[in-house]
């Protein structure tokens, strides 16, 4: 009964450090306490099952070695392929080469009057000046089809509320 209580255990440690992993890649950004605790319960599991301590020790030391060497030499040829090339954007987009964020042209338009494209909760699509905008409200719901106005500009947030004429 104590073999197979231990052989389960490890087999749940070995999957509990497997969905660690995981949940580190793609749940939690970084290195942290899911990956430490994911990489502890996989080599707790190994050792659990293992016939001799030992034996297991230096399997995970060979496995650990091996594992780096392998990473830095596909870092060497993968950096012979230009493969990270492929993945970014070389060019630089430079203020003095004629590049903006808009965020110039949208400060022009504070107080200007618009119509909400589609329902405002508080997120939507204005169209003001002839533009088709991404807008916010200040947390009210506005039903699209209804007149707006841009109170405030802060970077490539626009900031509407409803106007009410009377």
């Amino acid at each position: 009964m104590s073999g197979q209580f231990f052989t389960w255990l490890s087999v749940l440690a070995f999957l509990l450090g497997i969905i660690a992993l995981v949940l580190e890649i793609f749940v939690f950004p970084g290195f942290g306490v899911a990956g430490v605790a994911g990489i502890i319960l996989l080599a707790w599991g190994v050792l659990l099952l293992a016939v001799d301590f030992t034996q297991a020790t230096a399997a995970l030391v060979v496995a650990l070695a091996l594992t780096i060497v392998v990473f830095f030499l596909g870092l060497k040829f993968l950096s012979r392929l230009n493969f990270w090339q492929r993945l970014t954007l070389n060019t630089r987009q430079e203020k003095d080469k004629g590049y903006t964020a808009g965020q110039e042209e949208l400060v022009q338009l504070v107080h200007q009057a618009g119509v909400a494209l589609t329902p405002l909760r508080p997120a939507g699509t204005a169209e003001i000046a002839g533009r088709r905008l991404d807008v916010v409200t200040s947390g009210e719901y506005i039903p699209a089809g209804t007149k707006v106005q841009v109170v405030q500009v802060e970077g490539n947030r626009v900031v509407v509320r409803r106007v009410d004429y009377c």
